[in-house]
């Protein structure tokens, strides 16, 4: 087949693209009406550039533009919040780039073996903590989460080696969750830390860790609640992973 565009269907590619932002929103007749051309050129141009018609072609559109930040719907507002659009924008893209996929396996091993999950988190972590534990619970595996700092630092002395801990902490150093760890090193108490502070005290006990990004730029800088955004994403992509492979291992047994 001959994908060399005919000067009619040229020209159709050279209006559509000085329209492009209309055309998501544009049906076919419409287009044609436009750019006065029939549907069957609209058809034949878009299946030789690799499209399986019109519909396929806005569809592309549509992902395209969604996988970038829009500031033209936010044009009038001032750069403090564009700043703040784009630090959320680099503590996930960041995040996402710094995950092991390795690790994430070895961690899915450890979760699938393990007889019982605990969770451990304080403050704002705690909301990641409570969503990780029922997200278990729903896929069939028994998980607790812990987060008074009395009773972390006691179940964490009681655990069991068929157990496995799971510690989310934004910089790694809180004092009971670190005492907590230490426990769970001294009796071989498998561990994984979900923190966003590569050098901290949590990331040096544990087994297995993972790492999100945090930026340096707080709107609250008063006070000691950062958002726990890059650990979000870390646990999300983490139970997804689980549910995956433990849906193909049930289908294969």
């Amino acid at each position: 087949m001959d994908n060399k565009l005919s000067d009619t269907e040229a020209y159709l590619w050279n209006y559509i693209h000085k329209n492009i932002n209309q055309i998501p929103n544009l049906s076919i007749v419409k287009l044609s009406e436009m750019a006065n051309v029939s549907t069957t050129t609209i058809v034949r141009a878009m299946k030789k550039k690799g499209y399986e018609g019109y519909t396929s072609f806005k569809h592309h559109l549509k992902e395209q533009a969604n996988s970038t930040i829009n500031f033209s719907v936010v044009e009038k507002v001032d750069s403090e919040i564009k700043q703040s659009i784009l630090k959320n924008e680099q503590e996930v893209i960041r995040t996402i780039n710094r995950l092991d996929t390795g690790v994430i396996e070895d961690a899915i091993q450890k979760i699938r073996s393990s007889h019982r999950i605990i969770i451990f988190a304080r403050a704002f972590s705690e909301f990641i903590g409570e969503e990780m534990k029922v997200k278990f619970q729903l896929a069939g595996k028994y998980c607790e989460l812990h987060t008074d700092p009395s009773i972390i630092k006691i179940i964490s002395s009681r655990l069991d080696k068929t157990d496995m801990v799971i510690f989310v902490s934004l910089n790694g150093e809180t004092q009971e969750l670190v005492i907590a760890a230490e426990n769970c090193y001294n009796n071989d108490i498998s561990t994984l830390v979900i923190t966003a502070n590569k050098e901290s005290t949590l990331v040096n006990l544990a087994d297995l860790s993972l790492i999100g990004f945090k930026s340096e730029i707080s709107f609250f800088p008063d006070y000691e609640v950062r958002s726990r955004l890059p650990l979000a994403v870390i646990t999300r992509i983490l139970l997804d992973s689980y549910a995956i492979r433990d849906t193909k291992l049930q289908k294969n047994n």
